[in-house]
């Protein structure tokens, strides 16, 4: 079997892994499976890639511990993944909440990044299986399968990029933690993040297509977005930042009425509109198919007139806190992220390298560092992609 050494091998070409090998130096060789880098980037922000986000910090991420991004983040912040876009001369705008996106498509940040790999000198291979993995105390060999052909890699630098076990439609394995595992690196037990929330008993079929705005309340976060009825149960962007707080067998909370304006309005409306049906003034507030719904669990009947101050709060005050308990989620298949992964005990928040493995590195959405939606998942494999590349060019 043919023998090749490198100085860097990096498994996983996405955006953890060709931000690595456009700052890891000399010597580098990228492998992914997949016929094209960057996979994850082109289907993102509906093709337009939701690249950062203006508000990222350690806040926005959840990790058993909350400080291990703080410097990864901190030493390549938003702001500089901005610059290189802005360099690039890649036309963006800001969505919502700090949401930044190109203006005409994600393959724009793949091919800069393409651009800056090139620049770097590293070589990438595609469509490239990975097959053991030794290690003999001082270097890496990695048996690697490209065009039919198995080689032999050796390498000082192992950087293990290779995501998650979302999108499974994508061959997202779980070939991280089986490598931390070989190497004795503790895994926190993955799981679907950023996910659709379902319910067994199919109780929103009817709602399916039906958005609100809404606060949805996991544990002791809340997230105030629109939520999306679904055949199977709850999406949109408050459901799916809410499920990666939301445990199963936990209830969650919604709320219909995130501004608290409901109660004076249909207060106001009982003045001028005593006589017309409930439901027909509460449906100028929520959509009617919705509360349709909602009528079999509230008392809506009569009309707006007869309703008392203390029915009226009744009411609004159960719109505030509609407690629902998912029997689960619609898993890996839709999840945009995973949560849990490497231990971060056992890496360098500076240099995100295995303690205990000289040379054994982890980044990106492998690690036990899991962001909220809206642009943050893609600024931590920027910026831990960039602190490996630095460290790996350091010596």
């Amino acid at each position: 079997m043919p023998l090749m050494e490198v100085e860097t091998l990096i498994i996983g070409a996405g955006a953890a892994g060709m931000m690595c090998a456009a700052h890891a130096g000399p010597g580098v060789l990228l492998v992914d499976h997949a016929k094209a880098p960057g996979e994850k980037i082109r289907i993102s922000g509906g093709g337009r890639c939701n690249f950062t986000n203006l508000h990222a910090g350690p806040d926005n991420f959840i990790s058993q511990n909350r400080h291990f991004a703080k410097s990864a983040l901190g030493r390549y912040t938003q702001w500089d993944f901005i610059a290189l876009v802005d360099r690039h001369r890649i036309p963006w705008h800001e969505k919502t909440l700090g949401q930044l996106f190109c203006d005409s498509s994600a393959k724009d940040i793949i091919a800069m990044l393409r651009a800056e790999i090139e620049k770097a000198g590293a070589e990438l291979w595609l469509q490239t299986e990975v097959g053991e993995i030794g290690h003999d105390g001082s270097r890496f060999t990695v048996s690697l399968t490209k065009d039919g052909a198995a080689r032999q890699v050796t390498t000082r630098n192992l950087v293990m990029a290779s995501g998650g076990k979302s999108i499974p439609k994508m061959r997202a394995t779980g070939l991280g933690y089986q490598v931390a595992a070989q190497f004795g690196l503790p895994v926190v037990t993955p799981r679907p993040g950023l996910v659709p929330l379902t319910f067994s008993d199919d109780r929103f079929k009817p709602l399916a297509g039906v958005a609100v705005p809404a606060r949805v309340a996991a544990g002791d976060t809340s997230f105030d977005e629109a939520i999306l009825f679904t055949h199977r149960g709850l999406s949109g962007p408050a459901v799916l930042q809410a499920s990666s707080y939301w445990q199963e067998g936990d209830p969650i909370t919604m709320n219909l009425d995130p501004r608290g304006a409901l109660l004076n309005a249909l207060q106001d409306q009982r003045k001028n509109d005593g006589r017309k049906a409930f439901t027909t003034v509460l449906g100028q507030h929520l959509p009617t198919r919705l509360v349709d719904h909602l009528r079999a669990e509230l008392p809506l009947s009569g009309n707006i007139g007869d309703q008392s101050d203390a029915a009226l709060k009744l009411i609004c005050d159960q719109l505030g806190a509609w407690v629902l308990r998912p029997s689960g989620s619609e898993g890996y298949r839709t999840a945009e992220v995973t949560l849990g992964g490497v231990d971060t005990d056992g890496l360098s928040s500076k240099t995100m390298a295995a303690k205990a493995v000289p040379g054994l590195y982890f980044i990106g959405e492998c690690v036990d560092v899991t962001g909220w939606l809206g642009g943050y998942n893609f600024q931590w494999a920027w910026s831990s992609g960039w602190a490996a590349g630095q460290a790996i060019k350091a010596p």
